[in-house]
């Protein structure tokens, strides 16, 4: 792989809390030089398509990355169920009406599909995809340009859970879940897919000390006050339906897929042969690995198993409230 000083990524999202701490954590990286953000697009998921869009486009704008260019989500004939329980029905802690609206328009915006297909034709072997939501979007590019996640650098995903439970049902993580075939469509596109799954994300327990922490960077921004009120929330419904096994806080699941490609050191990864189950009555969705000690000569997947949460927690702090500084002096 040629050395590229600093890596153009595209992130597939659907907005979300999580989806939203590690939108804030790539901005943080951008403004600091270490990355270049060619598009956003949006995929249903956690809320719908145009919820998902419209909260994008707004943390765009809160966090002074407007004009980034942003995608709308291809949709689901049949979706299955949204994770708004979680998330509230905005897919923001019901924050999005104390933030400006939104200035990308949902009607007119490119479909994600045809976005990624222009910026990985554009860029061949340049672009790292960053995928943090189901994979509708990047399966419906597959289809309509056989090939295209080829053209990626690197496909990086959060998703799937090998050796524990899952969240949305006792075998599946949510984002395979919610359209396994795209996931089967995905992991089948290229040899290379790089798997962020339960195993390590329900390590990552984002607290609302450390959103204090960042916040007292610049605590009368309108940003810090977003941060923390968004912990507060996400901190109330991980404790509902107890996701951190009691630990105070929440899960940055999609957070897991930019620790991977800036701070590398805070995960183990191991080569795999990952398949999606997309029949199984009590089953579908899940994701699974060959875990015997043999040849895996069709191995399509390198997939994170460990991962050093102090470290990689203290990193998310310590870029966010960079993000907060940036704003201090941009705004002075």
């Amino acid at each position: 792989m040629t050395f590229q000083a600093v890596p153009k990524l595209l992130l597939d999202t659907d907005p979300g809390g999580d989806d939203i701490f590690a939108l804030l954590w790539l901005l943080s990286l951008v403004n600091q030089g270490r990355a270049e953000l060619v598009a956003v697009t949006t995929t249903q998921g956690n809320v719908a398509a145009a919820q998902t869009f419209a909260n994008a486009s707004q943390v765009l704008n809160l966090a002074g990355y407007g004009s980034v260019p942003l995608g709308r989500g291809v949709l689901l004939s049949q979706g299955s169920e949204d994770a708004s329980h979680i998330h509230g029905s905005d897919g923001m802690g019901y924050l999005s009406q104390t933030l400006p609206p939104p200035s990308h328009e949902f009607a007119i915006a490119p479909a994600a599909d045809d976005l990624l297909i222009e910026q990985l034709s554009a860029n061949p072997g340049e672009i790292t995809l960053i995928a943090i939501g189901p994979l509708t979007n990047l399966a419906a590019a597959e289809a309509k340009r056989p090939g295209i996640l080829q053209q990626a650098r690197e496909l990086v995903v959060m998703a799937g859970a090998i050796q524990g439970p899952g969240n949305v049902t006792a075998q599946a993580e949510f984002n395979v879940w919610f359209n396994p075939e795209a996931a089967q469509v995905v992991f089948n596109s290229r040899n290379d897919v790089v798997m962020l799954p339960l195993d390590v994300t329900r390590q990552l327990v984002f607290t609302e000390t450390m959103a204090t922490l960042v916040a007292q960077t610049r605590p009368e921004h309108p940003l810090a006050h977003f941060l923390v009120n968004l912990c507060q929330f996400m901190v109330s419904t991980a404790r509902q339906y107890r996701e951190t096994a009691g630990s105070p806080g929440f899960l940055v699941h999609d957070a897991a897929t930019l620790g991977y490609l800036f701070y590398p050191e805070t995960l183990l990864l191991r080569r795999a042969t990952v398949q999606v189950e997309t029949q199984g009555e009590l089953t579908r969705g899940q994701t699974l690995i060959d875990r015997r000690h043999k040849p895996k000569p069709r191995a399509n997947a390198w997939v994170a198993l460990e991962v050093d949460a102090p470290n990689f927690l203290a990193s998310v702090v310590a870029d966010l409230q960079q993000l907060l500084r940036h704003h201090y002096s941009h705004d002075a």
